[in-house]
């Protein structure tokens, strides 16, 4: 390179990558992408280039994922590279339970950090977290990728612009068939469905659905959520039998601040008739848009149809004819790389970094309050976290 240009050279501590998230969204498509096209853009002449070290259990798996990715560092000692004064940032994709003792392992270090979600398995320590990293006066971050999903990108300027006048509601529909295990393998990993490790759709998914409402709809107010293990029995990895002990179903009405009514369906256990694994519906007194995870429909006032009930007559009404589609009027990126490039621009350059691990604590607040709302069978208010 060039004298004058400048490249802040920044060692990353990537702990848990050895998981499907953490190896295809954080490494393959975040982070070796990222030094693939010469690190981060700052300015012309200014870079932020990742360094990555690959942290986990099995090293015979660290060492295939730094052989597929011209990776140079592994190691199945943490301890080690967070006493190294070269990594500046830690990065956790380990399973739910592991994460709250390594994080503060690595903020009493000095290192910034960065996390997936669930932040935690309860509330109290998500937000001791959040607090812990705040007084050790590290930069901290959690991965809010939906976010950055073209399809929903396109929603916020469709709301920006308008569009909708006042919404009224959201409607989301998440999920498909995860295969049981018996004669086709299961696509999921068997602790999803134990809940004695973590698993449960209400505590993967509720979390997203917070930062998805808070950010793009409305602030979550109150929630009513049940639950359902609909699929008491899986096969697991090693093709032995287990019982499912966690729900793998949720159905979940959320009330905003605003005004607007928001339902998500999330399942394991649904086949997909629908244009994505997940769409939304908004509906406003102005027109009304579909999202999937890439496109999106819409359609105005002016394009509504007038449908009048008549079971005794086929529907002459194509309901899908008055739906435009959305045109591509931006660049997408990923939704994780994008979000990784503003952390590592927080930590090296002091942007402006939203997504702090309270938002991450909201989330998993979000979800111990649905699973306390099917416990009760009753309406759950949501109430603020302390900063």
């Amino acid at each position: 390179m060039s004298e004058n240009i400048k490249v802040h050279k920044v060692g990353v501590i990537m702990n848990g990558v050895t998981g499907r998230m953490g190896t295809n969204q954080h490494l393959m498509r975040s982070i070796v992408e990222i030094i693939k096209q010469g690190g981060v853009k700052v300015s012309s002449k200014e870079f932020i280039m990742p360094d990555p070290v690959l942290v986990g259990r099995n090293p015979v798996k660290l060492k295939k994922l730094c052989e597929k990715f011209n990776i140079e560092k592994y190691t199945t000692n943490l301890d080690e590279v967070i006493s190294d004064k070269y990594y500046q940032i830690y990065f956790d994709s380990q399973t739910t339970g592991r994460r709250a003792d390594a994080v503060k392992k690595a903020a009493s270090a000095g290192k910034h950090v960065y996390c997936e979600k669930p932040t935690a398995t309860d509330t109290e320590t998500a937000l001791e977290l959040y607090h812990f990293c705040e007084e050790k006066g590290v930069k901290n971050g959690v991965v809010q990728d939906k976010l950055f999903l073209p399809g929903l990108m396109k929603v916020q300027r469709l709301i920006q612009n308008g569009f909708f006048g006042d919404i009224l509601s959201v409607r989301g529909e998440f999920g498909y068939w995860v295969f049981e295990g018996h004669s086709i393998p299961a696509q999921r990993p068997s602790w999803n469905y134990r809940k004695e490790d973590d698993g449960g759709i209400i505590v993967d998914m509720l979390c997203h659905w917070r930062y998805v409402l808070d950010n793009i709809f409305g602030k979550v107010k109150a929630v009513s959520c049940l639950g359902a293990t609909h699929i008491p029995e899986r096969i697991d990895e090693n093709g032995n039998s287990y019982k499912a002990t966690a729900d793998d179903a949720a159905y979940a009405t959320f009330e905003l601040e605003n005004g607007v009514i928001a339902h998500f369906n999330s399942s394991w256990t649904v086949r997909v008739r629908r244009d994505d694994l997940l769409t939304l519906q908004i509906d406003g007194t102005k027109g009304s848009a579909v999202a999937g995870l890439r496109e999106c429909w819409t359609q105005h006032y002016g394009n509504t149809p007038k449908p009048v009930w008549n079971p005794d007559i086929a529907q002459p009404i194509n309901f899908y004819e008055g739906w435009s589609k959305v045109p591509e009027q931006e660049e997408y990126d990923n939704a994780f790389k994008i979000q990784w490039e503003m952390f590592l621009k927080h930590v090296v350059k002091d942007d402006p970094f939203p997504y702090s691990l309270l938002e991450g604590a909201k989330g998993v607040q979000l979800a111990e309050k649905g699973l306390e709302s099917w416990e009760k069978r009753s309406w759950v208010e949501i109430e603020d976290l302390e900063e």
